[in-house]
């Protein structure tokens, strides 16, 4: 087997590339919620702060969110892996659930053992339709309190919202005891990288070596009380999200910028973008939809044991027979040379016919060379091998860095 010939990319051509691919995503996720369809594009609150340190603004999921800042894309994609970037998302849809069916009902939605989650405890799962489709992947945690706390994506929440308030007039007819209420007066911003926990302790009383990956807690930070700490992130890199009374974010965000326990910067959706990228994660829309079921999308471990001997989740008998016999495709990791791989571009196998397509792709400032994600048929999904000369590896493309000690 020939080695691969990688190409190395310069600075100012990577920079170029990475906002590139990623105008290019945004174009496809945002042209059903742009101003063109007569719904003016929503501000988060740091609309004005971020305007104020020279964001670049562009439409993404009905908001008007920053894609890079004057520093550009390459530096701020290193601010995250190497020290603390601050990420605006508080275009998220944050909710939570009352009652005490709750958990019964989150779980005759999703494929979580929700009802298996210690207090203050929460993991990735997945909406899905009767088909075994995602509707949309989101973060459940259990408090302490007397609520779930929800948080899903931006470009979903019309369709998740519609979805679970129909599933929820069904599960309340049959007696059932439930409330769910979006919420709308907090916003959410991601502070990720190695430096993140060292910032965030600077601010709080709350013993951070205690609150690993996935925990949540509700504390004081930086002086502002009522806020909620999450150990979670998009980046592949330690970090929280913070849940923020809106009238105070633009004071956090600032006293995090002012930290003196590490370097901590502004970063925008194009580095979020190839940070998930390096770090294989799904972007919806583009990795994940409501055709695509959680085995072909490298989603199995979403799928709670408990859960599966149960088969009492949507789209279980199609999610099973996946997970039995196999599905014809799976979401695969590849390396590329060249100009860098856009969604829809055709993967062929050595005899040049089309085997599948790529749904994510662009150059990985890390690795210095193209990372992309397509599905596959199975018998060429295995790591190792090849498809117009570029190899199949495993992801994350970088090494994932969350704090989960043993």
């Amino acid at each position: 087997m020939n080695s691969l010939s990688v190409q190395m990319i310069g600075k100012k051509t990577l920079s170029n590339q990475l906002l590139r691919v990623t105008h290019c995503k945004l174009g496809r996720l945002s042209k059903c919620y742009s101003s063109e369809n007569g719904a003016p594009l929503r501000k988060t609150l740091l609309y004005d702060f971020h305007v104020e340190h020279g964001a670049k603004m562009v439409p993404f999921a009905g908001w008007s969110m920053p894609v890079q800042y004057e520093t550009g894309v390459l530096k701020e994609h290193r601010q995250c892996r190497e020290h603390a970037a601050i990420f605006d998302v508080s275009h998220m849809l944050q909710s939570k659930m009352y009652g005490k069916d709750r958990v019964k009902f989150i779980e005759s939605l999703t494929v979580a053992d929700v009802e298996g989650f210690k207090e203050n405890m929460g993991g990735l799962s997945l909406l899905l339709n009767d088909n075994g489709g995602i509707i949309d992947d989101l973060i459940i945690s259990k408090t302490d309190k007397d609520y779930l706390y929800i948080v899903s994506n931006a470009g979903c929440a019309e369709k998740d919202q519609a979805h679970i308030n129909e599933r929820l007039a069904e599960f309340k007819a049959k007696g059932h005891d439930v409330t769910f209420v979006p919420i709308s007066d907090r916003a959410l911003i991601a502070v990720q990288g190695p430096a993140a926990a060292k910032v965030i302790q600077e601010g709080v009383s709350l013993d951070m070596s205690k609150l690993t990956f996935m925990k949540t807690a509700e504390a004081t930070i930086y002086g502002i009380p009522n806020c909620r700490i999450t150990r979670c992130g998009y980046t592949g890199e330690d970090g929280v999200e913070i849940s923020v009374p809106e009238s105070e974010v633009v004071s956090l965000v600032s006293k995090l910028l002012d930290s003196k326990a590490g370097s901590v910067q502004l970063a925008g959706l194009a580095a979020r973008d190839s940070l998930r990228l390096e770090a294989g994660l799904c972007l919806y829309g583009n990795d994940i939809d409501d055709t695509t079921t959680p085995v072909e999308a490298n989603l199995s471990w979403t799928v709670a044991k408990r859960r599966r001997k149960l088969a009492d989740f949507p789209g279980a008998a199609h999610v099973l027979t996946h997970l039995k016999e196999k599905p014809t495709r799976r979401r695969v990791g590849l390396i590329s040379t060249g100009a860098p791989a856009r969604p829809g571009s055709e993967v062929m196998d050595e005899a040049g016919i089309t085997i599948g397509a790529v749904t994510s792709g662009g150059p990985s400032p890390i690795l210095k060379k193209n990372v992309m994600m397509a599905y596959l048929p199975l018998k060429v999904s295995k790591p190792g091998q090849w498809s117009n000369g570029h190899p199949r590896v495993k992801m994350p493309f970088v090494p994932t860095n969350y704090y989960n000690p043993k």
